[in-house]
């Protein structure tokens, strides 16, 4: 049996840990650092120990009593779902924590950092934990505004630290962003999914009257009450909507590829580990919660609406990063494409009779893309801190210099595009079967188009990078820098493990992956089962062919164009671009995101600032100006006026009343003889009085 205190302890020991290190750091930078890395680890550690639960499928609940007056109760929920994503976070965000003991080495402001790593920490922790909508939000609110100070921990703005091309622009809107303006566009743009997300749980709680999800399971009135007002699936949306920002997806997706100017230990934590998985989590929490609520109004439009807005980002973003030259922009846009699959199988689930095959397959995914897009982060991180610049152009050949690096990267980015015998090409191939579960075709085959082009673009760009860093001749940047005297090679052991070991992992869950989706299986189906009474089919391990031929035929075409242009340099990328007129276009479309991201700028900023001074310049300085001498002569007029009414009339007043209470404050105290018998008597003819006027009221 797992004690009920575990889960708790899993999110407060890093959140009061990060409230104790700025007092821990006056001991000395080393102890600070390793107290970090030590409440990762013990956060970690009751994270695994709460693992029973998942192989035995059962949920552990505890409440305490947090806001009596509104029957609102404070609690944690350690249920198959939770456990399993609570691991994934604890582990890989310990990782990510030694990691950064070598990366961010000689860093300033390194108190601010773990401060905010290790809070960042026990928000996930509480949103994967908690038993209600509003303690998670307390949790939501927190990882957003962790990642608004690591996002832009590099805060003066050096031109070094600028994420993308500085001086590129679409539509006269500059493409390259510093550290504080992408830390602000990241909170502002997760905001707006907030606020959908807040409406949705508080119209929630006006209906059903708790914000906990054992009790929505448990009583679904709540959902006849929307259904008879027509609100259940725009519900639905709306706390969809919180999903879509935290997770990047479409259309709030434009503030992740800019993020990538923090430190790349905090793109490996925000972009694997925790807070985008955190708007997948989510769906994966309600998505059973409105599917057993079916029987009573049609809730498939919801599902849908998932499943195309992650079909529509992962595409926008596997074909963004086919033109990426930066490193970490590369792993960014694939980030938010691969958090659009899960979105697209958490979609799917509910279009299916068999709603386990698409929950599995996202949460499998979601699992293998936590590991191996951290290894990812992590060795892109080693090889920008060995050749001193983010940019691919400036690499090459660089694996005979980073071998360790570069078999990790091989490893961790053959998961990312699918190749057989790795974690991702069973979690992809389990995605691509279940859409085919889906038996409304004109649904399911544009879906499946969509996936199956989205895994071709992904394994292009996957090797499109790793042939730009480790194959071909050194570039002149790196020759530069060996002139210079500085040797490139394997960064130190306390960074390189950490992503060695998540290559491992991935390797290691990839050659058991039908026992791994087995156990993902089993341990999700007694949830579903238990907790939202959903009849479960018979399930097991099997390959669709149809499912596995598209898989492995999107590898073949993706890795072959991919090695063919980068690897084998058969052919010249760029040659080929400038000497094709609409594969230029195409190349500049895709890199200026599809404009997407300066339509933004344009509607909400520089058109309301445009709005602004017009209205300066001409209804404030041509009209009000012009008129303000005339308005100036009036005013004091009125003010004079003012004046002699207050001194003639307000304080003619104010001194009558005092004179008159003078005179009756000496009336009243003849009245005050202090003989007792004189007040007796006056107080019995009062009453007296106030008898006989009672008697004829």
């Amino acid at each position: 049996m797992v004690n009920y205190l575990i889960p708790w302890l899993v999110f407060i020991i890093p959140i009061i840990g990060a409230l104790l290190l700025p007092f821990i750091s006056r001991f000395g930078n080393q102890i600070r650092d390793y107290t970090a890395i030590g409440i990762s680890f013990l956060s970690a550690i009751f994270a695994l120990l709460m693992m029973p639960l998942a192989f035995s499928g059962e949920t552990l609940h505890h409440q305490v009593s947090w806001i009596p007056s509104l029957n609102i109760s404070a609690g944690v929920l350690a249920d198959p779902l939770s456990v399993l994503l609570s691991n994934v976070v604890a582990w890989i965000s310990l990782s990510i924590m030694v990691y950064s003991l070598g990366y961010m080495k000689h860093e300033e402001n390194m108190t601010r950092y773990w401060f905010l790593m290790i809070f960042f920490i026990g928000s996930m922790q509480l949103i994967v934990i908690s038993d209600n909508f509003l303690q998670l939000f307390f949790g939501w609110e927190g990882v957003g505004l962790c990642s608004y100070g690591l996002i832009s921990f590099w805060n003066k703005d050096k031109k070094e630290d600028y994420v993308g091309t500085i001086g590129k622009t679409a539509w006269g809107i500059p493409l390259a962003y510093s550290p504080s303006h992408a830390g602000s566009k990241a909170f502002l743009m997760t905001r707006v999914g907030d606020v959908s997300f807040l409406i949705g749980i508080l119209t929630l709680y006006h209906f059903s009257g708790t914000f906990g999800f054992v009790e929505l399971a448990n009583d679904y009135s709540w959902a006849v009450g929307l259904a008879q007002a027509g609100l259940l699936v725009p519900i639905a949306i709306f706390i969809f909507g919180g999903a879509i920002g935290k997770s990047a997806q479409f259309p709030l997706h434009e503030w992740l590829p800019d993020a990538m100017a923090g430190p790349t230990s905090v793109s490996a934590l925000i972009h694997a580990a925790t807070m985008v998985n955190a708007g997948v989590f989510l769906v994966a929490r309600v998505g059973p919660l409105f599917w057993a609520a079916s029987d009573v109004v049609n809730v498939t439009p919801f599902f849908e609406t998932v499943a195309w807005i992650g079909a529509i980002t992962a595409f926008l973003a596997a074909s963004q990063a086919m033109v990426s030259k930066e490193i970490k922009k590369v792993l960014a846009y694939s980030t938010v494409s691969q958090i659009g699959y899960m979105m697209l199988a958490l979609g799917v689930a509910g279009l299916t009779v068999d709603f386990l095959s698409g929950f599995v397959s996202g949460f499998f995914h979601l699992t293998s893309h936590a590991i191996f897009k951290a290894a990812l982060f992590m060795g892109a991180g080693a090889i920008i801190h060995e050749t001193h610049s983010k940019y691919m152009n400036d690499m090459g050949g660089l694996r005979g210099n980073m071998k360790l690096t570069f078999y990790a990267m091989l490893i961790a980015g053959g998961s990312l595009a699918g190749v057989p015998l790795l974690s991702g090409f069973w979690s992809k191939d389990a995605i691509l079967a279940a859409i085919l579960q889906i038996e409304n075709s004109s649904i399911m085959v544009p879906l499946f188009v969509i996936a199956v082009v989205t895994a071709i673009m992904t394994a292009f760009y996957t090797f499109r990078m790793i042939g730009m860093v480790f194959f071909g001749k050194p570039s002149t940047h790196l020759k530069k820098i060996s002139k210079a005297g500085n040797h490139i090679g394997d960064p130190s052991r306390i960074m390189f493990i950490p992503y060695g070991i998540l290559a491992l992992i991935t390797l290691a869950i990839g050659l058991s992956g039908p026992l791994f989706e087995g156990f993902l299986a089993d341990s999700l189906a007694h949830h579903l089962e238990h907790s939202f009474n959903i009849v479960i089919h018979e399930h097991g391990f099997s390959l669709n062919p149809i499912a596995l031929g598209a898989s492995i035929g999107a590898l073949l075409i993706g890795s072959v164009l991919g090695y063919s242009f980068y690897i084998g340099r058969k052919y010249d990328p760029n040659n080929l671009i400038s000497n094709n007129r609409s594969l230029s276009k195409l190349y500049n479309f895709l890199e200026n995101r599809w404009y997407i991201n300066s339509l933004y700028y344009i509607v909400f900023i520089n058109t309301p600032l445009r709005i602004s001074n017009i209205l300066h310049s001409y209804v404030e300085t041509k009209i009000f100006d012009k008129i303000s001498p005339t308005t100036s002569v009036i005013a004091i007029y009125f003010s004079n006026v003012s004046h002699r009414f207050d001194r003639v009339v307000v304080d003619g007043i104010a001194n009558g009343i005092a004179s008159v209470s003078v005179i009756i404050s000496k009336f009243s105290r003849k009245l005050q003889t202090g003989v007792a018998e004189q007040y007796v008597f006056a107080f019995i003819m009062g009453i007296i009085a106030l008898i006989i006027a009672m008697n004829y009221i």
